[in-house]
């Protein structure tokens, strides 16, 4: 029912299976964080609570309290495996690649509509990788965390 390419397992140096299904998740519970908080087309989350007669009624308090839980997720996680300077390059590397984009003329960065989605899903992505950081760090240097002392 599910792709290959989706549920694919590899094996772990400790013998362990690991599947790829996790990094696709992520990848769309980013990308829904980022495009239901707001987006262009205007079906979304500030939309909603913006146009509402008040704010206390209904469930619109728990999804308040929902999104901004979500965010404060996405954040802790991000600065957590990448700190501030690895933000602040991944935000660049992924300014740089609009960039690249709109130098071949693939969007249009003048366009308010396009560059709402431009940065949009430059947002999602930015949550995937703070997200994923940690695993792509294990993945590539073996050390999956290391802990600051006080002696630093």
């Amino acid at each position: 029912m599910i792709p290959n390419f989706l549920t694919r397992t590899t094996k772990t140096k400790k013998g362990a299976q690991e599947t790829h299904l996790r990094w696709w998740v992520t990848l769309l519970l980013s990308m829904a964080l980022s495009v239901g908080t707001w987006n262009p087309s205007g079906y979304h989350f500030v939309h909603y609570i913006s146009n509402t007669e008040d704010l206390l009624s209904g469930f619109t308090p728990f999804g308040i309290l929902l999104m901004v839980a979500l965010w404060i997720l996405a954040v802790k996680s991000i600065f957590q495996s990448l700190k501030l300077y690895g933000t602040i390059f991944t935000v660049i590397i992924i300014l740089a690649f609009i960039w690249g984009l709109q130098q071949y003329g693939l969007v249009d960065m003048s366009d308010i509509g396009q560059a709402g989605w431009m940065a949009t899903l430059a947002t999602g992505f930015l949550i995937w990788f703070g997200l994923n950081a940690s695993i792509i760090w294990k993945t590539l240097t073996g050390v999956y965390t290391t802990e600051s002392t006080e002696d630093e």
